[in-house]
This record gives structure tokens, C-alpha cells and sequence, in this order.
């Protein structure tokens, strides 16, 4: 696909950049969780069944993920900034009309408008691809990435104190005050994107698959009041299918999808995007059923009686837990990579879920289930999208990205919509009160605990291929935009320099480290010479550079290179001085 720029001069950006791009996506993980220390108490606010106010969490997912792909395309071709900002309006919108209320189909309106605000995730990280310098591009994202983690974190507990001190309706004037002051920041600091695509948006894609997923989900959710084998249940699903069928024969007749499904054919990419769905029903079990437990009174004899605010302080480690393993996903995904890390993040979640079954009896129990199930949600989440760009080829990475993105979304909504169900089935009528059984908390982590079953089921047929360990850190990282297409694209045309690291004597040096500087100073790329000497750096455009070479026990080289914009890679053989040892 070609791709234009607008006229508009390039602007550099400013340091606070990343920071304002990040807490764009603390904003949205705090709209996220902000719901979840008052959900027992729900049906009674709003007065209505169980089942109906689980609607006011799953209509936020569900939004979300037809969101997500819809901004990523709209920023794409109308520019990134732009519908950030537009993102977060929704969102403060949505957030006002809440604030607003206690009507439960109003409610679900402003809680589906917030929904809109998932969409700032591949906004920003998008906008980072196309201002960054390269070797600033990887911890970027990470922070980026991390935002969510920290922000539900911080949330959960932070909304439970404003929910127990005073009316429930602040926690969307908080939320519509954070939102508000995002755009405000992004306006004085983010500078948009010059970068453009060319084409349309894909309308009748983005109606198709919102149509097929509120089909899906809503008997999900009420199957259980109109029974699971009445006409209006099974013509629901049955309508679901047909609508996501032809949904799906026609992204793959237009011109320019919202969701490109050619790529989802290729085992890798299919299997990936299965377990995703996996994940993204692990991931939020423990978000519904933990706070639940941990507030019920004990009187119930299952119950912990805790306040919200110790419930948020006691799941909170959920979200910081997952940032943490960040840095310990780079290194363990760099040695064995990211298939490994990703079976190795199920069995994680398979562990805190099993034995979570068996930790429902104090609150620091909680914690512990809290801890164990933050670090493999976060290993499994920090793998796929390694997973995707390895099975892909470069020019489709934004694409594949997008859709396994989605795929996590749907598996959150599933499971908001399934648990939902599950707990508003076994829970007790006590004085007209729905109050949930530990039957119901049992057996929404059997059911969490399958669904991660299945994900390693699926993550043990990946095809070991993947990239070198040595790949750099931005080639991990890529974001869901098509002008990362764009400049992989470039990439892979253009194979730069490759050759031999020799010592002063001819002998070819392993591991030696070749860095590829360009004539700004800057760093291009980077790599690790073979067990051969042998090492192959990509260029992203042609001109002069530098290649800086080093290894225990050599000298280091400094040698200059051009590179002419030819498809095939220049040879240049590099010769490391002996080292001069002082006497």
C-alpha cells in the first residue's frame, strides 16, 4: 500500500512525550477497573437483576474491541493525534453520562461510549513509531505497554476509597477529569503524526463485526434467564454465526479490511491468536471474583469481610505484578524465545488458578493468587505480540497485530459475559439480594483454569520457528499502524551490509557486537556476530553509515560504509585490531 505525508513540517518531539502518551494508557486502564471494587453492589444500585448488571462491565469490552481496530485504521488515515484525542472525548463523554445516572440502560450507553478509549493504546503507540528515534522506540513501548498494568494497579484501590467516602457516581467525575486532562496534555505536547495512508475505512467491516460480537455476547449473557435451548437463545448465536461468517467473506473481498484475515491462515498466526482468547478469559476472572470474595461479609462463612479499599489494596498487585516481568520477559524471551515464555506464562496462570481454588480463606491469600497469576498474565501478554511478527512477513505486521489485539479483547468480553453469568446462576437470594456463593467463585476459576489448559494446548503446536535471539528490541515491539508496514517493508528490501568479523590474524569472531550508527549519530541497528564471525544488519534507507565492531580480547573498529539503496546486501568484511594490552 503506498502512503503519503501532509505538508505539514516535521516537528521533533519534546522528552514529555512518552510520559503523556503513557498515562493515556493509565487513563484508560483506570476506566478499565473502575467498576470493579463495586460490582457486588451493582444490581442493588441500579436495581436490577445480576445478570443485567454484569452489562455494564461487558458493554466497556465490548466496545473496546470493535474500537480498537476501527481508531487504529481512522489514525492511519486521518491522522493519529487526532483520534486520540477523539478517543478520549468519547471517553469523557461517556464518563459524564455515567456520572450521571442510575438507570441501567444509560448506564451501559455511557459505560459503551468509555469503551471508545481502548483505542488510545495503538493510538499511542503508533504515534511513538513515527516519532521516535529507534533506539529510544523499544522502552517507549515497554512504558507504554506497562501503563495499563500500573494503572489498573493503582486504580483498583484508589477507586474502591472514593467509592466507600463517598456517592459511587464520582468515580466517573474522576475518570472524565482524568480523561480531560490527557487531552489537554496531548494538545500541548504531542505534535500529530505527519504520516498518512491511502484509501477508505472500511465502514461495512466495522458495522459487521460489532453486529457479530453484541450477537455472540448477549446470549452469553442472558442465556441463562431465557434458557440455553429456548428460539431466542439458540437464534441469537445462530444469527452470530451467520454475521461473522459473511463479515468474514467480506474483508477478504474488499480492497483495504478493517481486519486483514489472510494472515490469520498461517498456523503460527492462527494458533497465536486462539491462545490470545485464552489469555484474555484468564485475565479477567481474577478481576471479577477476587474483590467479590474478599467484601463479602463474614457471616457468609466463605466471605472476608473486607473493605473495598483493602479488597482494591489486596488485587492491586495484579497490575504491578505484570509490570515487572517486563524486563524479565526480555531476557528469558531472548534466550529461549517467545514460544517458550508463553507456555511458561500459562503454566504460571494454571498454577495461581489451581492453587488459587484452594487460597480462599484469608486475605493474604489473595495477595499470593494475586501475585502468581500478575507474573504469567504479564509473560503470556509479552509474548504474542513477539509470536505474531516472527510468523508474519514484515509487511503485514501491522495488520496481524491489530487482529491478535482483538482477539484479546473478545477473550475479555467472553469472560466478563461468562463469569457474569456463572455468578449471578449460583449466587443466593437472601431478603431479594443476589449474594454469590463460593460455589460460583470455584467455579469461575475451573472454568479459568481450563481456559489456560487450552491455551497450552494450543502454544504446544506453535511452530518452534522464530527470529534470532539477537534481534533487536524494536523488531519485538512492532505496532499496530500501517506505517509499520511501511517501513518494514523498507527494511526487508533494503539488506544493508553483511560479511565476517575477523581478528588481526583472519580467525573469524564469534559474538562480537556490530552496531550500525547513521549519519546523524544515531544508532540504526545492532548485532551479534555468529559462532562463524558471521554477522547481516538491515539499513532503513540508503546513505552513509558507520559500523562500530567489538569483542573481548580485539580492539575495537570504527569502519565507514555507504550504502547505494540496492535490494542486495553489501559485503564488508570487518577486521578487529589486536588488543593492546598496557605493561
Amino acid at each position: 500500500m503506498s502512503h503519503t505525508t501532509t505538508d505539514q513540517p516535521r516537528r521533533r518531539p519534546g522528552g514529555a512525550v512518552v510520559p503523556v502518551l503513557a498515562f493515556a494508557g493509565i487513563v484508560v486502564a483506570v476506566m478499565q477497573t473502575l467498576l470493579v471494587p463495586v460490582i457486588k453492589d451493582l444490581p442493588q444500585l441500579l436495581s436490577t437483576a445480576p445478570s443485567n448488571a454484569t452489562w455494564v462491565l461487558t458493554s466497556t469490552l465490548l466496545s473496546g474491541a470493535v474500537a480498537t481496530p476501527i481508531m487504529g485504521r481512522l489514525g492511519d488515515l486521518y491522522g493519529k493525534r487526532r483520534m486520540l484525542i477523539i478517543s478520549l472525548a468519547v471517553m469523557v463523554v461517556g464518563a459524564l453520562v455515567s456520572a450521571l445516572t442510575s438507570q441501567l440502560l444509560t448506564m451501559i450507553v455511557g459505560r459503551t461510549l468509555q469503551g471508545f478509549a481502548m483505542g488510545a493504546i495503538p493510538l499511542g503507540i503508533g504515534l511513538m513509531r513515527d516519532m521516535l528515534p529507534r533506539e529510544k522506540l523499544g522502552s517507549a513501548m515497554a512504558l507504554m505497554s506497562s501503563s495499563i498494568g500500573v494503572g489498573g494497579g493503582l486504580a483498583l484501590p484508589a477507586a474502591a476509597l472514593v467509592a466507600q467516602h463517598t456517592n459511587w457516581h464520582a468515580l466517573f467525575y474522576g475518570a472524565a477529569g482524568l480523561g480531560a486532562l490527557s487531552i489537554a496534555l496531548t494538545l500541548l505536547v504531542v505534535p500529530e503524526s505527519p504520516m498518512r495512508a491511502e484509501g477508505s475505512f472500511d465502514l461495512l467491516g466495522a458495522i459487521g463485526l460489532s453486529g457479530g460480537l453484541v450477537l455472540l455476547l448477549l446470549p452469553i449473557t442472558k442465556g441463562s434467564d431465557w434458557g440455553w435451548s429456548s428460539g431466542t437463545t439458540l437464534g441469537l448465536f445462530g444469527a452470530s454465526v451467520v454475521v461473522l461468517v459473511l463479515w468474514g467473506l467480506f474483508e477478504l473481498r474488499v480492497k483495504a479490511p478493517l481486519v486483514d484475515l489472510r494472515t490469520t491462515a498461517r498456523p503460527a498466526v492462527l494458533f497465536t491468536n486462539l491462545a490470545s482468547i485464552m489469555v484474555g478469559v484468564a485475565f479477567y476472572v481474577v478481576s471479577l471474583v477476587l474483590p467479590q470474595l474478599l467484601q463479602l461479609p463474614k457471616a457468609t462463612g466463605y466471605g472476608l469481610g473486607q473493605s473495598m479499599v483493602v479488597a482494591g489494596l489486596c488485587v492491586a498487585p495484579l497490575g504491578l505484578t505484570m509490570m515487572f516481568t517486563a524486563p524479565v520477559y526480555a531476557r528469558l524471551s531472548a534466550r529461549y524465545g517467545p514460544k517458550v515464555t508463553l507456555i511458561m506464562g500459562l503454566l504460571i496462570i494454571a498454577l495461581g488458578y489451581g492453587g488459587g481454588l484452594g487460597l480462599m480463606h484469608a486475605a493474604w491469600q489473595t495477595i499470593v493468587t494475586s501475585v502468581i497469576l500478575g507474573a504469567g498474565i504479564g509473560l503470556a501478554y509479552s509474548s504474542l505480540p513477539a509470536l505474531i511478527v516472527g510468523a508474519v512477513p514484515a509487511s503485514e505486521t501491522g495488520a496481524a497485530n491489530g487482529l491478535n489485539t482483538l482477539m484479546r479483547s473478545i477473550g475479555t468480553s467472553v469472560s466478563s459475559a461468562v463469569i457474569g453469568m456463572v455468578l449471578a446462576n449460583t449466587a443466593h437470594n437472601v431478603g431479594g439480594l443476589a449474594i454469590p456463593t463460593m460455589h460460583g467463585f470455584r467455579v469461575s476459576f475451573l472454568i479459568a483454569t481450563a481456559a489456560v489448559a487450552v491455551g497450552l494446548l494450543l502454544a504446544l503446536f506453535l511452530p518452534k520457528a522464530g527470529r534470532p535471539a539477537q534481534q533487536s528490541q524494536h523488531t519485538q515491539l512492532r505496532a499496530s499502524s500501517e506505517e509499520d508496514a511501511a517501513l518494514e517493508r523498507a527494511e526487508e528490501v533494503l539488506r544493508g551490509f553483511r560479511g565476517r568479523v575477523l581478528g588481526a590474524d583472519g580467525v573469524p569472531v564469534a559474538r562480537a557486537k556490530v552496531t550500525l550508527i547513521d549519519r546523524r549519530g544515531r544508532q540504526a541497528g545492532a548485532t551479534v556476530s555468529g559462532e562463524d564471525g558471521t554477522y547481516e544488519l538491515a539499513v532503513p534507507a540508503q546513505g552513509a553509515y558507520v559500523l562500530a565492531a567489538k569483542a573481548s580480547g580485539h580492539g575495537p573498529l570504527a569502519s565507514s560504509a555507504t550504502h547505494s539503496g540496492e535490494e542486495r546486501a553489501v559485503s564488508l568484511d570487518l577486521s578487529l585490531p589486536g588488543e593492546i594490552v598496557s605493561a
